[in-house]
């Protein structure tokens, strides 16, 4: 496999994200609607991606997004910075003191357990990132004078606004103007789109940025819902992880964009909120390599997993060059990731690397 990617003495950062960063509120083992204290954390689909790079996987990563200029923007500035990701490129927006003009996210999570799904409330509208246009972001000295190797980007941030989808096209374009490898993970989510035009802008938008894309991850929904693919079985087989369906749609995906270097899909089927399959796949070169299965995964909070299968799946081509060996890393690490609360990983490279070696749960001494 050949990404082309830049090389690391060229580059300021080895990786960026592109989206919405939020503040995560989240109750613990209680629920939302009867909670009186919460726990504080950061979160975002694109944004947790680069920062697993960076805490688990220790690459240099920075994020581009924008906030409300006011205490709670502080506030997540500092979470980040604690993460250790870059916040240089941060762009910070005026606002009055109710929010009229913009605001920062807040998202209220409660894990769920057992019979009890995992339930998510946002309350996102007006944020200084969704109000934010190309213009306000210097692409042609991000990816032309500083230099970046890898950008990470998504649907939930492409879905929050009219801007919004203007601004991840620009990126994008720019990204690879300057052979800068550009990863996309499709997360469709029809709430969100339904505000500017539903399912058929969300096929509008992820088409034209598919034909940029070199990395594209999604789930079996998410390349039906935005590129318009069919899946060939009933939905019944889908949930069951049939392989062949999955096979099947990133066998489309690849033939249909060419550019696909690489197409990655996890592979859930849930038992319970707090147990499930889990595993993924990719296709790269022709091949689909399936990483080793994880029955009756145990889960704590699975919010996060799918961006730290990402963040491990990113390391594993920029480390290895190798679709087996960074599906592997990748499953591991989202595996490990929903043992821990919280959006963002607390894993680090040498538990994944003992998970993806073979490694039990037993005490470590």
């Amino acid at each position: 496999m050949e990404l082309n990617l830049k090389p690391k003495q060229e580059c300021a950062f080895d990786a960026v994200s592109l989206g919405e960063v939020m503040l995560r509120l989240d109750p613990g083992e209680g629920r939302i609607r009867t909670a009186r204290s919460f726990r504080a954390w950061e979160g975002g689909g694109e944004y947790n991606v680069i920062r697993g790079l960076r805490r688990c996987f220790g690459m240099k990563t920075v994020v581009i997004t924008a906030f409300a200029q006011n205490e709670i923007g502080l506030l997540m500035e500092d979470f980040i910075l604690q993460g250790g990701v870059d916040t240089s490129l941060i762009k910070w927006m005026k606002t009055d003191g109710i929010g009229r003009i913009c605001r920062n996210g807040l998202n209220f999570t409660e894990r769920g357990f057992g019979i009890r799904g995992a339930l998510g409330c946002s309350d996102r509208a007006n944020t200084a990132i969704s109000k934010a246009t190309p213009e306000d972001f210097d692409f042609e000295y991000i990816f032309g004078k500083l230099g970046v190797r890898w950008l990470h980007t998504g649907g939930i941030y492409a879905a929050l606004s009219e801007q919004s989808c203007k601004t991840v096209i620009e990126a994008i374009k720019t990204a690879k103007k300057y052979g800068t490898i550009v990863s996309y993970d499709l997360n469709y989510r029809p709430s969100m789109w339904s505000a500017i035009g539903g399912i058929e802008k969300a096929r509008e938008v992820n088409k034209e940025i598919a034909k940029y894309v070199d990395v594209m991850i999604g789930n079996e929904e998410d390349f039906t819902a935005c590129l318009g693919f069919e899946i060939e079985g009933n939905d019944e087989n889908l949930k069951s992880l049939n392989l062949d369906g999955y096979k099947k749609m990133i066998d489309t995906a690849a033939k249909t964009y060419p550019n696909f270097k690489v197409v990655a899909t996890t592979l859930r089927e849930v038992k319970t909120a707090t147990v499930n399959d889990w595993s993924a796949i990719c296709y790269c070169d022709g091949e689909i390599y399936k990483a080793k299965d994880y029955k009756g995964l145990e889960i704590m909070d699975r919010v996060g997993g799918g961006d730290s299968f990402a963040s491990g799946l990113i390391y594993g081509l920029m480390q290895f060059g190798d679709a087996k060996i960074a599906v592997e890393y990748g499953a591991a690490h989202g595996a490990l990731a929903m043992t821990t609360p919280g959006d963002t990983t607390m894993a680090s490279k040498k538990e994944v690397e003992a998970i993806v070696g073979g490694a039990g749960a037993r005490v470590a001494r």
